[in-house]
């Protein structure tokens, strides 16, 4: 075997490893949940209810509600709550007007608990795979 056609072999021996450690580089990365914008171009607002149909949520994406806080808020709550319109006791409260809520894994639930707003369907049920 010549001298020639080692030095082949070794420079597609480096190649092969190099190619391999850049995957293992590309797809070592942490994975980023997508977000989405509760109600689109008109944010968190009434009959807001059907928003998520249609969509695929995973655990970790994150939900942005945009809203105006001098009228509206976002509770996170539990089925009971969601169903009812009410929020339980603990249930985490949020005033801000640009909230950035990651998902769980599971159903989430969130309401405006302001009064007759959930009622008029500012309420979403998100299932996060």
């Amino acid at each position: 075997m010549s001298s020639e056609g080692r030095g082949s072999a070794g420079r597609a021996m480096l190649l092969i490893m190099v190619a391999v450690i850049y995957l293992l580089i590309q797809y070592s990365a942490p994975v980023h949940g997508a977000t989405y914008t509760v109600g689109g171009s008109v944010g968190w607002t009434f009959n807001s209810a059907n928003w998520p149909k249609g969509k695929r949520f995973r655990a970790g994406d994150v939900l942005a509600f945009n809203y105006d806080s001098k009228v509206h808020n976002v509770v996170a709550v539990n089925a009971g709550g969601y169903s009812s319109c009410t929020t339980p006791a603990g249930a985490k409260v949020y005033q801000s007007g640009k909230e950035q809520i990651k998902l769980v894994k599971g159903q989430n639930f969130f309401i405006c608990n302001y009064a007759g707003h959930c009622e008029s369907g500012m309420k979403i049920a998100v299932n996060a795979v």
